[in-house]
Protein backbone atom coordinates (compact mmCIF):
# COMPACT_ATOMS: atom_id res chain seq x y z
CA UNK A 1 0.00 0.00 0.00
CA UNK A 2 1.53 3.29 -0.93
CA UNK A 3 2.43 6.19 1.95
CA UNK A 4 -0.03 8.64 0.82
CA UNK A 5 -3.43 5.94 1.02
CA UNK A 6 -1.90 4.43 4.20
CA UNK A 7 -1.93 8.47 6.24
CA UNK A 8 -5.20 9.09 4.33
CA UNK A 9 -6.91 6.26 6.06
CA UNK A 10 -5.45 7.17 9.23
CA UNK A 11 -6.76 10.75 9.24
CA UNK A 12 -10.27 9.21 8.40
CA UNK A 13 -10.36 7.15 11.58
CA UNK A 14 -9.23 10.06 13.88
CA UNK A 15 -11.85 12.02 12.39
CA UNK A 16 -13.93 9.23 13.07
CA UNK A 17 -12.82 9.00 16.45
CA UNK A 18 -13.46 12.80 17.06
CA UNK A 19 -16.63 12.86 16.34
CA UNK A 20 -18.02 9.60 18.59
CA UNK A 21 -16.29 11.17 21.00
CA UNK A 22 -18.26 14.30 20.77
CA UNK A 23 -22.00 12.57 20.28
CA UNK A 24 -20.73 10.14 23.38
CA UNK A 25 -20.11 12.97 25.93
CA UNK A 26 -22.88 15.08 24.73
CA UNK A 27 -25.30 12.40 25.79
CA UNK A 28 -23.41 11.72 29.16
CA UNK A 29 -24.13 15.74 29.90
CA UNK A 30 -27.92 15.44 28.62
CA UNK A 31 -28.56 12.29 30.85
CA UNK A 32 -26.94 13.85 33.93
CA UNK A 33 -28.83 17.16 33.60
CA UNK A 34 -32.39 14.97 33.67
CA UNK A 35 -31.07 13.19 36.49
CA UNK A 36 -30.19 16.58 38.53
CA UNK A 37 -33.33 18.20 37.32
CA UNK A 38 -35.57 15.21 38.12
CA UNK A 39 -33.93 15.34 41.91
CA UNK A 40 -32.18 12.01 41.32
CA UNK A 41 -28.33 12.25 42.45
CA UNK A 42 -25.56 10.14 40.84
CA UNK A 43 -23.96 7.47 43.04
CA UNK A 44 -21.20 8.62 45.06
CA UNK A 45 -21.87 12.34 44.17
CA UNK A 46 -22.30 14.76 46.49
CA UNK A 47 -26.49 16.13 46.45
CA UNK A 48 -26.99 19.66 44.96
CA UNK A 49 -28.79 21.83 47.70
CA UNK A 50 -31.68 23.63 46.32
CA UNK A 51 -32.69 26.88 48.01
CA UNK A 52 -36.86 26.96 48.46
CA UNK A 53 -37.98 30.43 47.34
CA UNK A 54 -39.49 31.50 50.38
CA UNK A 55 -36.21 31.29 51.86
CA UNK A 56 -34.66 33.54 49.62
CA UNK A 57 -36.70 35.83 50.24
CA UNK A 58 -36.48 35.50 53.88
CA UNK A 59 -32.50 35.86 53.20
CA UNK A 60 -33.79 39.40 52.13
CA UNK A 61 -35.74 40.49 54.87
CA UNK A 62 -32.90 39.37 57.21
CA UNK A 63 -30.47 41.80 55.40
CA UNK A 64 -33.41 44.63 55.24
CA UNK A 65 -33.71 44.26 58.46
CA UNK A 66 -29.80 44.60 59.31
CA UNK A 67 -30.06 47.23 57.21
CA UNK A 68 -32.91 48.80 59.08
CA UNK A 69 -30.92 48.56 62.59
CA UNK A 70 -27.39 49.90 61.52
CA UNK A 71 -29.77 53.03 60.05
CA UNK A 72 -30.85 53.80 63.58
CA UNK A 73 -27.42 54.34 64.65
CA UNK A 74 -26.03 56.71 67.90
CA UNK A 75 -26.49 59.77 66.28
CA UNK A 76 -29.71 59.58 65.24
CA UNK A 77 -30.82 58.17 68.55
CA UNK A 78 -29.37 61.46 70.24
CA UNK A 79 -31.08 63.67 67.29
CA UNK A 80 -34.24 62.07 68.54
CA UNK A 81 -33.79 62.70 72.03
CA UNK A 82 -32.59 66.43 72.09
CA UNK A 83 -34.27 67.69 68.67
CA UNK A 84 -37.81 68.06 70.47
CA UNK A 85 -36.17 70.63 73.46
CA UNK A 86 -34.13 72.89 70.77
CA UNK A 87 -36.31 75.99 70.34
CA UNK A 88 -35.40 78.89 67.54
CA UNK A 89 -35.40 82.47 69.19
CA UNK A 90 -36.27 86.16 67.15
CA UNK A 91 -35.39 89.08 68.91
CA UNK A 92 -36.59 92.43 68.10
CA UNK A 93 -33.65 95.29 69.12
CA UNK A 94 -33.13 99.25 68.89
CA UNK A 95 -30.37 99.74 66.65
CA UNK A 96 -28.93 103.16 66.56
CA UNK A 97 -28.41 104.08 62.72
CA UNK A 98 -27.11 107.63 63.01
CA UNK A 99 -27.78 111.22 64.69
CA UNK A 100 -30.02 113.34 62.56
CA UNK A 101 -29.54 117.20 61.94
CA UNK A 102 -33.23 118.20 60.06
CA UNK A 103 -34.74 120.85 61.20
CA UNK A 104 -31.61 122.18 63.72
CA UNK A 105 -30.33 125.45 63.53
CA UNK A 106 -27.37 126.01 60.89
CA UNK A 107 -25.63 127.64 63.15
CA UNK A 108 -25.67 124.57 65.74
CA UNK A 109 -23.68 121.71 64.03
CA UNK A 110 -20.76 124.38 64.44
CA UNK A 111 -21.94 126.14 67.92
CA UNK A 112 -23.52 124.08 70.03
CA UNK A 113 -24.38 120.87 67.75
CA UNK A 114 -27.78 118.56 69.16
CA UNK A 115 -27.07 115.36 68.27
CA UNK A 116 -30.42 113.45 67.80
CA UNK A 117 -30.00 109.41 67.85
CA UNK A 118 -31.80 107.76 64.82
CA UNK A 119 -33.01 104.50 65.76
CA UNK A 120 -34.41 101.33 64.10
CA UNK A 121 -35.84 98.42 64.55
CA UNK A 122 -34.22 95.06 63.38
CA UNK A 123 -34.64 91.43 64.27
CA UNK A 124 -31.94 88.81 65.01
CA UNK A 125 -32.25 85.00 65.70
CA UNK A 126 -30.23 82.40 67.22
CA UNK A 127 -31.11 79.10 69.09
CA UNK A 128 -31.49 77.93 72.40
CA UNK A 129 -32.25 74.75 74.41
CA UNK A 130 -34.80 73.96 77.06
CA UNK A 131 -33.12 72.88 80.35
CA UNK A 132 -36.12 72.71 82.25
CA UNK A 133 -39.99 71.32 81.85
CA UNK A 134 -41.07 74.94 83.25
CA UNK A 135 -39.28 76.40 80.17
CA UNK A 136 -36.28 77.76 81.23
CA UNK A 137 -34.21 78.15 78.60
CA UNK A 138 -30.51 78.62 78.00
CA UNK A 139 -29.08 80.23 74.84
CA UNK A 140 -25.99 82.87 73.84
CA UNK A 141 -26.07 86.79 75.83
CA UNK A 142 -25.10 88.15 72.06
CA UNK A 143 -28.58 86.49 70.98
CA UNK A 144 -31.05 87.93 73.29
CA UNK A 145 -28.93 91.37 74.22
CA UNK A 146 -30.35 94.88 73.56
CA UNK A 147 -34.34 92.71 73.32
CA UNK A 148 -36.95 94.77 73.19
CA UNK A 149 -39.28 91.90 72.04
CA UNK A 150 -38.50 88.25 71.95
CA UNK A 151 -40.20 84.95 70.25
CA UNK A 152 -39.61 81.29 71.36
CA UNK A 153 -40.51 79.07 68.43
CA UNK A 154 -40.57 75.43 69.03
CA UNK A 155 -40.25 72.53 66.75
CA UNK A 156 -43.76 71.53 67.07
CA UNK A 157 -44.56 75.04 65.17
CA UNK A 158 -45.86 76.75 68.38
CA UNK A 159 -44.27 80.40 69.13
CA UNK A 160 -44.84 81.99 72.41
CA UNK A 161 -43.78 85.05 73.81
CA UNK A 162 -40.54 84.89 75.93
CA UNK A 163 -38.71 86.97 78.53
CA UNK A 164 -35.11 87.26 79.65
CA UNK A 165 -34.23 85.85 83.15
CA UNK A 166 -30.61 87.11 83.43
CA UNK A 167 -27.49 87.40 81.69
CA UNK A 168 -24.08 86.92 81.65
CA UNK A 169 -22.53 89.13 79.10
CA UNK A 170 -18.71 87.99 80.67
CA UNK A 171 -19.10 83.93 79.41
CA UNK A 172 -21.83 84.63 76.78
CA UNK A 173 -24.81 83.44 78.52
CA UNK A 174 -28.60 84.25 78.89
CA UNK A 175 -31.56 82.27 80.32
CA UNK A 176 -34.87 83.65 79.43
CA UNK A 177 -37.99 81.82 79.86
CA UNK A 178 -41.51 80.71 78.05
CA UNK A 179 -44.92 80.81 78.80
CA UNK A 180 -46.16 77.19 79.32
CA UNK A 181 -45.19 73.87 80.98
CA UNK A 182 -44.24 70.31 80.96
CA UNK A 183 -41.59 71.36 78.08
CA UNK A 184 -39.27 68.64 77.11
CA UNK A 185 -35.78 69.19 78.10
CA UNK A 186 -32.58 68.28 77.93
CA UNK A 187 -29.95 66.15 80.09
CA UNK A 188 -26.35 67.70 80.81
CA UNK A 189 -23.29 65.37 80.47
CA UNK A 190 -19.78 66.22 81.85
CA UNK A 191 -17.52 68.11 79.48
CA UNK A 192 -14.27 67.22 81.28
CA UNK A 193 -14.74 64.11 79.75
CA UNK A 194 -14.69 64.65 76.62
CA UNK A 195 -12.24 63.03 74.44
CA UNK A 196 -10.32 64.63 71.01
CA UNK A 197 -11.43 62.67 67.91
CA UNK A 198 -15.14 61.76 69.59
CA UNK A 199 -18.39 62.23 67.41
CA UNK A 200 -20.40 65.47 68.53
CA UNK A 201 -23.74 66.54 67.19
CA UNK A 202 -24.79 70.53 66.47
CA UNK A 203 -28.17 71.55 66.57
CA UNK A 204 -29.92 74.89 65.86
CA UNK A 205 -32.24 77.04 63.81
CA UNK A 206 -30.50 78.51 61.22
CA UNK A 207 -33.46 78.84 58.82
CA UNK A 208 -36.13 79.82 61.08
CA UNK A 209 -36.49 83.48 59.38
CA UNK A 210 -35.37 82.45 56.04
CA UNK A 211 -38.38 79.70 55.23
CA UNK A 212 -40.55 80.06 58.49
CA UNK A 213 -39.72 76.86 59.85
CA UNK A 214 -39.41 75.90 63.12
CA UNK A 215 -37.75 72.19 63.12
CA UNK A 216 -34.14 72.09 63.84
CA UNK A 217 -31.04 71.64 61.61
CA UNK A 218 -28.49 68.59 62.75
CA UNK A 219 -24.55 68.69 61.52
CA UNK A 220 -22.54 66.33 62.92
CA UNK A 221 -18.32 66.04 63.36
CA UNK A 222 -16.04 65.41 65.63
CA UNK A 223 -14.25 66.88 69.04
CA UNK A 224 -11.35 69.01 67.17
CA UNK A 225 -9.96 70.60 70.28
CA UNK A 226 -9.86 71.29 73.86
CA UNK A 227 -9.30 74.30 76.16
CA UNK A 228 -9.34 77.18 73.30
CA UNK A 229 -8.89 80.25 74.31
CA UNK A 230 -9.76 83.96 72.98
CA UNK A 231 -10.10 87.24 74.38
CA UNK A 232 -12.47 89.23 71.73
CA UNK A 233 -12.84 92.44 74.29
CA UNK A 234 -11.94 93.06 77.61
CA UNK A 235 -15.66 92.60 78.95
CA UNK A 236 -15.80 89.23 77.37
CA UNK A 237 -13.58 86.00 77.23
CA UNK A 238 -14.21 82.89 75.80
CA UNK A 239 -11.22 80.15 77.97
CA UNK A 240 -11.96 76.49 77.69
CA UNK A 241 -13.60 76.57 74.76
CA UNK A 242 -14.49 73.26 72.61
CA UNK A 243 -13.52 73.26 69.44
CA UNK A 244 -15.35 71.40 66.84
CA UNK A 245 -15.52 70.56 62.60
CA UNK A 246 -19.45 70.16 63.01
CA UNK A 247 -21.08 72.95 61.24
CA UNK A 248 -22.10 75.92 63.38
CA UNK A 249 -23.69 78.58 60.99
CA UNK A 250 -25.22 82.26 62.59
CA UNK A 251 -28.74 81.25 63.46
CA UNK A 252 -27.29 78.26 65.42
CA UNK A 253 -25.81 80.61 68.53
CA UNK A 254 -26.84 79.59 71.57
CA UNK A 255 -27.83 75.54 70.24
CA UNK A 256 -26.45 72.51 72.03
CA UNK A 257 -23.83 70.47 70.95
CA UNK A 258 -24.47 67.13 72.36
CA UNK A 259 -22.65 64.01 72.31
CA UNK A 260 -23.18 60.34 70.81
CA UNK A 261 -25.40 59.65 74.55
CA UNK A 262 -27.56 62.71 73.73
CA UNK A 263 -26.45 64.98 76.26
CA UNK A 264 -25.51 68.34 76.25
CA UNK A 265 -21.73 69.13 76.37
CA UNK A 266 -21.50 72.68 75.36
CA UNK A 267 -23.66 75.37 74.33
CA UNK A 268 -22.70 76.77 70.59
CA UNK A 269 -21.27 80.44 70.61
CA UNK A 270 -19.17 81.32 67.42
CA UNK A 271 -17.13 80.21 64.22
CA UNK A 272 -14.48 81.14 62.65
CA UNK A 273 -14.66 81.82 58.81
CA UNK A 274 -11.20 82.93 57.71
CA UNK A 275 -12.27 85.94 55.93
CA UNK A 276 -14.57 89.24 56.71
CA UNK A 277 -16.69 87.89 53.31
CA UNK A 278 -17.41 84.71 54.22
CA UNK A 279 -20.22 83.80 57.28
CA UNK A 280 -20.24 80.27 56.91
CA UNK A 281 -18.92 77.16 58.25
CA UNK A 282 -15.82 76.67 57.31
CA UNK A 283 -15.45 73.32 59.98
CA UNK A 284 -13.81 75.40 63.04
CA UNK A 285 -16.54 76.01 65.54
CA UNK A 286 -16.57 77.00 69.08
CA UNK A 287 -18.60 76.05 71.61
CA UNK A 288 -18.56 76.85 75.73
CA UNK A 289 -17.75 73.96 77.87
CA UNK A 290 -21.27 73.05 79.80
CA UNK A 291 -20.08 72.24 83.07
CA UNK A 292 -19.31 75.84 83.37
CA UNK A 293 -22.67 77.27 81.87
CA UNK A 294 -24.50 74.85 85.05
CA UNK A 295 -22.94 76.75 86.97
CA UNK A 296 -23.57 79.84 85.11
CA UNK A 297 -27.49 78.98 84.90
CA UNK A 298 -27.57 78.39 88.69
CA UNK A 299 -26.46 82.24 89.13
CA UNK A 300 -29.20 83.58 86.46
CA UNK A 301 -31.47 81.60 88.34
CA UNK A 302 -30.96 82.64 91.93
CA UNK A 303 -29.94 86.21 91.22
CA UNK A 304 -30.82 87.39 88.22
CA UNK A 305 -27.44 88.19 87.19
CA UNK A 306 -23.91 86.93 88.01
CA UNK A 307 -22.14 87.97 90.56
CA UNK A 308 -18.89 89.85 90.12
CA UNK A 309 -16.18 88.09 92.11
CA UNK A 310 -13.93 90.44 93.64
CA UNK A 311 -10.05 89.74 94.88
CA UNK A 312 -9.00 93.17 95.43
CA UNK A 313 -5.70 92.99 93.78
CA UNK A 314 -4.07 94.55 90.94
CA UNK A 315 -1.86 93.28 88.48
CA UNK A 316 0.30 93.72 85.75
CA UNK A 317 2.52 91.82 83.36
CA UNK A 318 5.71 90.82 83.95
CA UNK A 319 8.52 92.07 80.83
CA UNK A 320 12.35 91.04 81.86
CA UNK A 321 13.23 94.60 83.12
CA UNK A 322 10.73 94.09 85.63
CA UNK A 323 11.63 90.09 86.31
CA UNK A 324 15.51 91.38 86.62
CA UNK A 325 14.40 94.08 89.50
CA UNK A 326 12.00 91.28 91.15
CA UNK A 327 15.30 88.31 90.54
CA UNK A 328 13.13 86.07 88.58
CA UNK A 329 14.08 84.27 85.68
CA UNK A 330 11.09 84.02 84.05
CA UNK A 331 8.66 86.83 82.57
CA UNK A 332 5.82 84.15 82.65
CA UNK A 333 3.44 85.54 85.26
CA UNK A 334 1.96 88.83 86.72
CA UNK A 335 3.48 90.55 89.61
CA UNK A 336 0.74 91.96 92.47
CA UNK A 337 1.01 95.88 92.48
CA UNK A 338 -1.35 96.77 94.76
CA UNK A 339 -3.82 94.70 97.37
CA UNK A 340 -6.75 96.98 98.79
CA UNK A 341 -7.23 96.82 102.47
CA UNK A 342 -10.07 93.58 103.96
CA UNK A 343 -9.46 92.64 100.09
CA UNK A 344 -9.68 88.36 100.03
CA UNK A 345 -6.03 89.04 98.86
CA UNK A 346 -4.82 90.25 101.87
CA UNK A 347 -6.81 87.60 103.75
CA UNK A 348 -5.15 85.41 101.95
CA UNK A 349 -1.71 86.56 103.20
CA UNK A 350 -0.50 87.62 99.42
CA UNK A 351 2.16 91.00 99.30
CA UNK A 352 3.24 93.56 96.63
CA UNK A 353 5.46 92.15 94.26
CA UNK A 354 4.42 88.71 95.12
CA UNK A 355 4.34 86.75 90.98
CA UNK A 356 1.31 84.98 90.28
CA UNK A 357 2.47 82.05 88.27
CA UNK A 358 -0.58 79.92 88.17
CA UNK A 359 -4.25 79.58 89.82
CA UNK A 360 -5.51 76.29 90.53
CA UNK A 361 -4.30 73.71 87.85
CA UNK A 362 -3.67 76.33 85.45
CA UNK A 363 -0.71 78.22 84.64
CA UNK A 364 -0.59 82.18 84.25
CA UNK A 365 1.36 83.80 81.69
CA UNK A 366 -0.50 86.94 81.29
CA UNK A 367 -3.21 89.23 83.01
CA UNK A 368 -5.77 87.85 80.48
CA UNK A 369 -5.33 84.58 81.69
CA UNK A 370 -6.05 85.64 85.40
CA UNK A 371 -9.00 87.39 84.13
CA UNK A 372 -10.41 84.47 81.95
CA UNK A 373 -9.42 81.94 84.62
CA UNK A 374 -12.75 83.42 86.75
CA UNK A 375 -15.27 82.34 83.77
CA UNK A 376 -15.28 78.79 85.92
CA UNK A 377 -14.79 80.37 89.46
CA UNK A 378 -18.03 82.33 91.62
CA UNK A 379 -18.26 84.07 94.99
CA UNK A 380 -17.62 81.70 97.55
CA UNK A 381 -14.86 79.69 95.79
CA UNK A 382 -11.68 79.03 97.38
CA UNK A 383 -8.53 79.00 94.71
CA UNK A 384 -5.34 77.45 95.55
CA UNK A 385 -2.61 80.22 94.00
CA UNK A 386 0.66 79.25 93.09
CA UNK A 387 3.22 82.42 93.41
CA UNK A 388 7.00 83.28 93.61
CA UNK A 389 7.78 85.53 96.44
CA UNK A 390 11.56 86.65 96.50
CA UNK A 391 12.95 83.28 94.83
CA UNK A 392 10.93 81.03 96.91
CA UNK A 393 7.68 79.41 95.91
CA UNK A 394 4.53 79.56 97.96
CA UNK A 395 0.82 78.23 98.16
CA UNK A 396 -1.38 80.47 99.56
CA UNK A 397 -5.91 80.03 99.38
CA UNK A 398 -8.06 83.14 97.48
CA UNK A 399 -11.82 82.61 99.05
CA UNK A 400 -13.54 84.80 96.53
CA UNK A 401 -16.33 87.34 97.57
CA UNK A 402 -18.58 89.73 95.67
CA UNK A 403 -17.69 92.90 94.41
CA UNK A 404 -19.73 95.79 95.84
CA UNK A 405 -18.97 99.03 94.94
CA UNK A 406 -19.05 101.98 96.59
CA UNK A 407 -22.39 104.25 96.55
Amino acid sequence: MKTGTRTAIYLLLVVIGILIGVIAGGELVRHLYRRRASGETPAGAAPVPVVPLAAAKSDTGDVQARIAVSRRSAIVAATEKVSPCVVGIVVTQLQVVGSSYYYEDFFDLFFAPKLVPRYREVENMGSGFIIDKDGIILTNNHVVEGAKRLHINFPDGRQVEGRVVGRDPYSDLAVIAAKGERFPSVTFGDSDELLIGEWVIAIGNPFLNFFNDPRPTVTVGVISALNRNFAPNEDVYYQGMIQTDAAINPGNSGGPLIDAHGQVVGINTFIYTGSRRNRGSIGIGFAIPANRAKRVVRELLKYGRRRQVWTGITVQDIDRAIALTLGVKDINGVVITDIQRGSPGAAAGLKNGDVIVAMGDRKVRTHADLEGFFLDYFVGDTVRMRIVRNGRRLARDLTLREHRRRR
